[in-house]
């Protein structure tokens, strides 16, 4: 059996530091990918598409859970947030 990748998940709630985190280990771990979240809430000011999130509406998130194409989802204020899953396993090769 071909070894994969690993997969190593930053976690924490809104405003902890993730990102200063995420920013320096990505520095010194140049093999690694960032994934980007999906979710159904609007862009703030100065979020780009496939780069801060993947912006949708609620029917394709819907649709992407029904097709077992999300790793792991949470509704939240209102809105969806989670992992597409082809990115992850395209990475993780």
């Amino acid at each position: 059996m071909a070894e994969r990748g690993l997969l190593i998940v930053f976690s924490g709630p809104s405003g902890v530091g993730k990102g200063t985190v995420l920013k320096q280990f990505m520095q010194t771990q140049p093999n690694c990918a960032i994934s980007i979240s999906a979710t159904t809430r609007a862009p703030r000011p100065g979020e780009q598409e496939g780069v801060d999130y993947y912006f949708m509406d609620k029917e394709r998130f819907e649709q992407m859970i029904a097709e077992d194409a999300m790793l792991e989802y949470a509704c939240y204020g209102g809105n969806y947030y989670g992992t597409p899953r082809g990115p992850v396993e395209e990475q993780l090769c």
